[in-house]
């Protein structure tokens, strides 16, 4: 899971380098995520990989369906809320999938969780100023939790999935569904792109992959709501190397939201 965390920031963080380069159409650029994904599952789990399952097994076109919906609800609450506001609301998951995984897979809800879960969320809304100046509740911030509900479905899909599934199949479902979401979007709105950003793309797509499949693989030894409250160390990766490759600089209270997101991670080592 921790590799999946490092894999994941890299992503956005060569998505961001990408705009720098080139303003690329983001479903494009979520086509070329999706098509990298295949590639690794196609490149290192062929015999693993079931394809016909991914369109008869209920559970998983589920997976695949709704994964590829909270990507897309994701992307639209960026454009209107922004992406601190729109990624402390998205992130509510490590909330809502605890509780979701306590009623439909009777996983132990253990306190230290509870409470660094809590910490972690206060803690991305600082670092994120997700609730600036001039912040109010309207249609995009309800979107943003249906995002958030969507992906603490997900996750407590991929933990039932294991049982009978690949992690390779598991993670297919949502490349095949997302690439679907995508691909008609991406091919009304072409455009050219330069070779410096194609490859930044790929490179991007690849990091997604390698996150996304350790994710899912993770998922299968961890509970829901220690796995999820270590993605919590995305957003302190993403802005640690803002400071580092974009020469942005930490104010007080981000200082103060990153140390509760450490702290809020490091609960998910607590045991008895």
């Amino acid at each position: 899971m921790l590799v999946s965390t490092v894999s994941f920031t890299a992503n956005v963080l060569l998505i961001r380098a990408l705009g720098e380069i080139q303003q690329v159409n983001v479903w494009l650029v979520s086509c070329v995520r999706f098509v990298a994904g295949m590639a690794v599952v196609l490149g290192f789990y062929r015999r693993e990989f079931a394809f016909t399952r991914l369109f008869t097994v209920p559970k998983l076109i589920g997976r695949g369906a709704v994964g590829g919906a909270s990507v897309y609800l994701f992307y639209l609450t960026v454009v209107h809320l922004g992406a601190g506001r729109a990624t402390f609301i998205n992130n509510t998951y490590v909330i809502f999938g605890p509780l979701l995984a306590a009623w439909v897979l009777r996983e132990s809800l253990r306190s230290a969780l509870l409470l660094g879960g809590a910490a972690a969320l206060v803690g991305l809304a600082l670092l994120t100023n997700a609730f600036g100046a001039g912040a109010s509740a309207g249609l995009y911030d309800l979107l943003g939790v249906v995002s958030a509900l969507a992906a603490s479905y997900v996750v407590v899909t991929i933990r039932q999935l294991h049982a009978t599934d690949h992690s390779s199949t598991i993670f297919a479902s949502q490349c095949i569904y997302g690439l679907l979401l995508c691909a008609l979007p991406a091919a009304l709105h072409p455009q050219a792109v330069s070779p410096l950003a194609w490859g930044v793309m790929l490179l991007a797509g690849g990091a997604a992959a390698v996150g996304q499949m350790t994710m899912t693989r993770a998922f299968r030894d961890l509970p829901v709501a220690e796995g999820s409250l270590l993605q919590m160390l995305v957003p302190l990766g993403i802005a640690t190397g803002g400071v580092v490759f974009f020469r942005e600089h930490f104010t007080p209270h981000e200082l103060a939201g990153a140390a509760l997101i450490l702290g809020g991670s490091a609960l998910t080592a607590a045991r008895r």
